[in-house]
């Protein structure tokens, strides 16, 4: 598996989404809203969507869901060990494959961890 810069890879991928946010305001700005509605704090926490979303971004093998998820994980105060936990569900539902993008969770973990940070400003 290649190493990947996870800081780099969503800041390429939020610049080229703000030239689709621009090409097609009305439908980005619709799932803008779906994402904030879906994540916000209800009966399930923030913390614990993005732990959920990092773990679908982990099984479906989608290294900028990666990135994503991690960085709002650590936003919200989430801890290494509940991404290990959440690592090894991973691994029991989605098998080798999933082991593999669980190594990549990590580096990119430690890698923002450390504050490398994105900045690309996303144009709402």
């Amino acid at each position: 598996m290649p190493i990947i810069d996870h800081s780099d890879l969503i800041c390429d991928i939020s610049a080229q989404l703000n030239q689709l946010r621009k090409a097609q305001p009305e439908a980005m700005r619709g799932f803008t809203q779906l994402a904030q509605a879906s994540m916000a704090d209800g009966a399930i926490s923030a913390k614990h969507k993005e732990l959920i979303a990092l773990a679908i971004g982990i099984t479906q093998r989608c290294s900028a869901c990666i990135g994503y998820h991690v960085r709002a994980l650590i936003k919200l105060g989430g801890t290494r060990q509940e991404l290990e936990e959440l690592l090894t569900i991973c691994t029991y539902m989605g098998g080798g494959p999933a082991l593999m993008y669980a190594a990549e969770a990590l580096k990119c973990w430690d890698a923002m961890s450390a504050n490398q940070a994105c900045s690309v400003t996303v144009v709402a």
